[in-house]
Parts: structure tokens; C-alpha cells; sequence
């Protein structure tokens, strides 16, 4: 295999300060994704890995620091997951949160055991020692605590550092291996000194310099692109979404007249969506833009369908099928982009030393097969949604596109629950773009990260005029969220709510009612397939 092809087989490295990489090691916490997030907000590039990752393979990665993160499981019970102690031994300063620092403090002769009173929500500490991971607090901060074990004694190895009214040991360090731990969340905005916590941990404890920026990330990614490439071309995947575009306009940037975009309708876009692809695609950026009209092809493939992930199989084959047709039209193509991100990589299982349970599948990580003889390009795929969308301003990408609401995918067909035809989708889709213009309307859809209509598969009972109707009910999602691993359900005004369902009920036939989401992510997902 040449270099080139090497490079492309592969997962690109990110580019980092060598001496400025930080891992996580997730432990199974919903906060996983977050921690990473809060570490390059520090402007230190960091990365999620197994648990389970052998002392070797860290050190070969020539990590600054190690982060353990919490988890839902207790530390003593049969099955529990844990790291290797060699880990704390490596000489590389370690912090462990929450259910981290109880691993932490166990593998090193402390014990952990179910607490008298359990701690969920917000807590006031008591910081007894300053320096270190304190440096700069006030002797009394509030805390996000989430646990109920916690560490009932320490060996004599270790300081304490905090505590509360009802955790004796609130936070650690030892004394002469570089181990911290705290049982609170610093990652969370409910603490609300947990940045500078980190800060101290990543800057006096490591030793970064807060060197990595998402603008040498443009650039490095711009000259990896154009020596990977070479005088060859580039096909790109287009949804209309902002991770397909700002990877549109990365590519275009560094390779110009090479690039050829595919836009394949499915049928299950939003309104007026492919309008818009072609006039952004083919106006703005002016690249090759091809488009395949295959809503007959995924319509059949999804008739009888309702399982969610059987859903997602078939529209990726169908999408690969479509695809491929249009792609051998292109002559001379070796490269085929995709716009997976680091959320993608992780839920999937796709990541090499990443967690291994996957939440959902992505059709887009690894979907198109290795038959179709192109080379993977993924440039975003070690980014979050909140750093693909301040890459995209910086590469000239318009506002409306960077700040456009994710959608998924699978497109409408995972918002239709339930059987997918065309008939449904049409009613889907006119209250979809009702949703979103009265948002727009309101002057909140920047200060909202995703809003929606779902077409739920069961109808309800209605009177229009002096009949009764037997309709489709539309419920309603909107929430808030910044990096989308956590979410919470917009309070939206109740007039605005009234106008969304007031408009649905009048302007699209079939339907007769429309409720309101007010879930929040975890325990439920943003997307309800």
C-alpha cells in the first residue's frame, strides 16, 4: 500500500501540540462526551478511549494528563469496569471524576461503599486546601454531585481537599503520585467553577499551554487534504445539514475545481430542502453538484417498515445503491467525503480505542462499502457540532447554512414513526416547516439548537366544525443543548406554542392535534427513532 493510500484507509490524525493531548477514559458516564468538550474549551485538544485501554497503548499516545470519568456502575460490585493501576503509575497526572475518583482512590489502598445519605443536584464544598486543582476558589463553591457511593476512607498516601455536609471526602490528591479526584461534576454549567477547576488541572497540573485552535485545525486539514488527494477527485455526500456543507466547503477550499458534490433525494428531506441544496451548492460555492431523484427507490425499500433501526439499514443500502450509480458517472474519482463527527464515531462504536456499546447507527461511519473503490475522507470526524459550526464561519460558510438545525441522516423517515409512505411524509412535512418558521418568526431559532414536528402512529379523536375527525397527532420537539450529548426541552412561550398549533391543525390536512415534548436527553434521545 503507497502512503497515499495508507493515509486515506485510515482514520486521519488529528492535528494536536504533541505534548497538548489529553484522553478520557470513559467509564460509561453520560458526561463523557462533555468532559472532552469542557477539555478543548481550555484550547487542549482531548479524546474519548476504552476504559479498558492497556498502560502501553496510553503511553505510546504520550498523553499530558488522563482523565477517568464517572459511571453508573459501583466500584465493588462483580463486573464493574476498571483500568489498569499501572495507569496511575505511569507518571502522567491523572484526575478521576466522580465514579473515577473512587476507582482511583480504591486502586490505591482507599475504600469505597454505599453512602449514608445519597448527594444528586446541587452541593456546597468546603475546600480545605487551595493549591493545585483549588487554586483561585473561594472556601465555599457550589457543586453538581451525582452519586451514591462515595469514598469512606483513604489511605495515608492521599490529602483530602474538600468536603461537604454529608461527603467527608469530597476531593483528593496523593501525596506522591500526580492522583487527583473529585466526587462532584466540574464538566456540568450547574458548578459553576468547574471550568476554572479544569483550567487548574490542565495548565498547572499538566503543564499545557492551551495551544490547540480550530483555525490551525482549518489549515492543517487543508495541506493533509491536498497531499492525500493529490491531482485526483473528491466526491462529497450532500444533505443540506451543516456537517455535509462545512465539509463541502473544507474540501473546496483545498481542492477546488476537484470536488464533486451528490445530492440524493430520497423523498424524505425537509420542505423546499433541495431547492435550497442546489442554489447554495450550485450559486454559492459552485461546485459540481449532481442530484439523483430516488424517492420511488426509497419509498419501496421502506414500504412495511416501522423498526427504527431496520429503517436506518435500508435507507443507508438504498442510499449506497443510488450513490454508487452516480458516483461511476463521475470520471476519475478515488476519494469519497463524508461529514461524520465525533459524536458519530463514538455512538457507533466505530471509534478504535472508543466505547464500544453503540447507541445507534450511523449510515454515514463506515456506511459505503468497500466496493465502491473510493478512499474514505472524514475531516470532521474529530470534531463536536459547536466546533464544526465555528469552523464553518471561519471558512466563509453563510450563516443560515452554519446555523441551520441538525437533521438527521435517515432524514423525515425516523420523524414519521410508524409506517413510512408518501402520503405521511407529505403531512410531516408541512408541519415540520410550520414548526420552524414560527420559530424564526419569534426570533428564537438561534437561541435553540433543534426544533421539529414527529408524526406519532396513532390518531386521535377530533371535531372540526360539527364533524368528527379520527386524525394524525404531530407532537413537537424543540430543545436546548450546546454540544447535543445533553439536551433540555425548550420552555417556549405558551403563545408561541398556541400559533405552532393552531397552524398545523388548520393548514395540514389530517391532522387534529398536537402535543408538546418536554423531555430531556438523558433519559430520552433528541430524536425519537
Amino acid at each position: 500500500m503507497d502512503q497515499r493510500s495508507k493515509a486515506a484507509s485510515t482514520s486521519r490524525s488529528p492535528p494536536r501540540v504533541a505534548d497538548e493531548h489529553v484522553v478520557v477514559l470513559d467509564f460509561g458516564s453520560q458526561y463523557a462526551q462533555l468532559i472532552a468538550r469542557r477539555v478543548r474549551e481550555q484550547h487542549v485538544y482531548c479524546e474519548i478511549v476504552r476504559h479498558d485501554i492497556s498502560p502501553a497503548a496510553l503511553r505510546a499516545r504520550k498523553p499530558r494528563g488522563i482523565i477517568l470519568s464517572g459511571g453508573p456502575s459501583s466500584v465493588y460490585e462483580a463486573g464493574a469496569p476498571h483500568c489498569d493501576p499501572e495507569i496511575f503509575r505511569l507518571g502522567v497526572p491523572v484526575l478521576g471524576i466522580c465514579y473515577g475518583m473512587q476507582l482511583a482512590c480504591e486502586a490505591l489502598g482507599g475504600k469505597v461503599s454505599s453512602a449514608p445519605t445519597r448527594e444528586y443536584g446541587r452541593a456546597r464544598i468546603s475546600i480545605t486546601a487551595h493549591d493545585g486543582l483549588f487554586a483561585g476558589l473561594p472556601d465555599h463553591t457550589e457543586v453538581w454531585m451525582s452519586h451514591g457511593d462515595q469514598v469512606a476512607s483513604v489511605s495515608s498516601d492521599f490529602v483530602p481537599l474538600a468536603r461537604t455536609c454529608t461527603c467527608p471526602i469530597a476531593a483528593v490528591r496523593h501525596n506522591s503520585l500526580p492522583v487527583f479526584g473529585l466526587q462532584f461534576h466540574p464538566e456540568v454549567t450547574h458548578t459553576p467553577l468547574g471550568s476554572t477547576v479544569l483550567r487548574n488541572f490542565l495548565i498547572d497540573i499538566c503543564g499545557c499551554r492551551g495551544a490547540w485552535r480550530l483555525g490551525d485545525f482549518a489549515r492543517e486539514t487543508i495541506e493533509e487534504i491536498r497531499a492525500t488527494v493529490g491531482d485526483a477527485r473528491v466526491i462529497c455526500g450532500l444533505s443540506g445539514g451543516v456537517d455535509s456543507s462545512v465539509t463541502a466547503a473544507l474540501l473546496y477550499q483545498a481542492i477546488g475545481s476537484q470536488l464533486s458534490c451528490i445530492l440524493v433525494d430520497n423523498g424524505l428531506l425537509r420542505k423546499n430542502e433541495r431547492e435550497g441544496i442546489a442554489h447554495e451548492f450550485g450559486d454559492h460555492f459552485k461546485t459540481d453538484l449532481h442530484i439523483v431523484d430516488a424517492e420511488d427507490v426509497f419509498l419501496a425499500a421502506l414500504d412495511g417498515i416501522t423498526e427504527p433501526q431496520e429503517k436506518r439499514r435500508r435507507i443507508g443500502h438504498a442510499f449506497i445503491d443510488c450513490f454508487k450509480v452516480e458516483a461511476q458517472k463521475i470520471k476519475g474519482v478515488e476519494f469519497l467525503a463524508q461529514g461524520t463527527l465525533y459524536p458519530d464515531v463514538i455512538e457507533s462504536g466505530a471509534a478504535p480505542d472508543g466505547p464500544a456499546a453503540t447507541i445507534k447507527l450511523h449510515h454515514n461511519v463506515g456506511g459505503l462499502p468497500a466496493e465502491l473503490g473510493f478512499k474514505l475522507i472524514e475531516p470532521l470526524r474529530d470534531l463536536f457540532k459547536d466546533e464544526v459550526r465555528r469552523l464553518g464561519l471561519e471558512l466563509g460558510v453563510p450563516e443560515e447554512i452554519v446555523w441551520r438545525h441538525p437533521f438527521p441522516g435517515p432524514g423525515l423517515a425516523v420523524r414519521c414513526l410508524g409506517a413510512i409512505t408518501k402520503d405521511r411524509l407529505n403531512v410531516l412535512r408541512e408541519a415540520d416547516a410550520i414548526v420552524v418558521e414560527e420559530i424564526k418568526s419569534a426570533g428564537l431559532y438561534r437561541q435553540t439548537a433543534q426544533a421539529f414536528a414527529v408524526l406519532l402512529p396513532v390518531s386521535s379523536v377530533g371535531v372540526m366544525g360539527d364533524a368528527r375527525t379520527f386524525d394524525n397527532v404531530v407532537a413537537v420537539r424543540c430543545v436546548d443543548t450546546t454540544d447535543f450529548m445533553t439536551a433540555d426541552w425548550t420552555h417556549l412561550p405558551y403563545e408561541l406554542l398556541g400559533r405552532i398549533s393552531t397552524r398545523i391543525i388548520n393548514e395540514v390536512k389530517g391532522v387534529n392535534r398536537v402535543a408538546y415534548d418536554i423531555s430531556s436527553k438523558p433519559p430520552a434521545t433528541i430524536e425519537w427513532e
